[in-house]
């Protein structure tokens, strides 16, 4: 797999890059929805000034971030803990 120049267009201001090919569909998903998500504080919001409306969305994209690193985590206990069950009742039964 090779590599393609592609421009991504974000705020109203397009951004050459050069990607993975596996990467590309991605890219393009990623740069929809973060102008979703500023047309969206636009609108609700009223918000004007782009650089405000990218604060936003960076924000708004950390606290998912943070929230999804924070339920990977509870789910990695859980199964840590549902491991060592296992593992305690095959031991027991030796």
């Amino acid at each position: 797999m090779g590599e393609l120049a592609i421009k991504i267009r974000i705020a109203e201001r397009e951004y050459p890059m050069r990607v993975k090919e596996e990467e590309e569909e991605r890219l393009r998903i990623v740069g929809k929805v973060l102008n979703e998500r500023l047309r969206f504080f636009k609108d609700q919001f009223g918000i004007q000034d782009k650089q405000d409306l990218l604060a936003m969305v960076a924000f708004e994209t950390m606290v998912e971030k943070l929230k999804l690193e924070e339920e990977r985590e509870q789910h990695i206990s859980q199964v840590d803990q549902q491991l060592n069950v296992l593992d305690d009742l095959l031991s027991s039964t030796k």
